[in-house]
């Protein structure tokens, strides 16, 4: 792990994002604690699931905007269309 900080515009929408799937979370524990049915608890595993993945999905992809861009630098556009496929197909992680 590196010692500078990271911090993206999407950083506090992300913390709101996994924040709210925390407090998610919780009532899913209530839920199973309270022998609430299994289908029901499973839509909300399912839910929660969903909102982890696409927070993940966000600073991954927020990473590779910013940070590979730093690393690569300015480049012609004939260079950059590697650089361009990879930060497409991020988008299916």
């Amino acid at each position: 792990m590196t010692d500078h900080v990271h911090v993206h515009a999407s950083h506090p929408d992300t913390i709101k994002r996994l924040k709210r799937a925390e407090g998610h979370l919780r009532g899913i524990i209530a839920m199973i604690e309270a022998g609430r049915p299994c289908l029901d608890v499973a839509q909300q595993l399912h839910a929660v699931e969903k909102a982890v993945g696409q927070a993940k999905r966000t600073l991954i992809q927020d990473h590779l905007d910013h940070c590979l861009e730093d690393a690569v630098g300015a480049l012609p556009r004939a260079q950059r269309q590697s650089i361009d496929e990879f930060k497409e197909i991020t988008k299916y992680l």
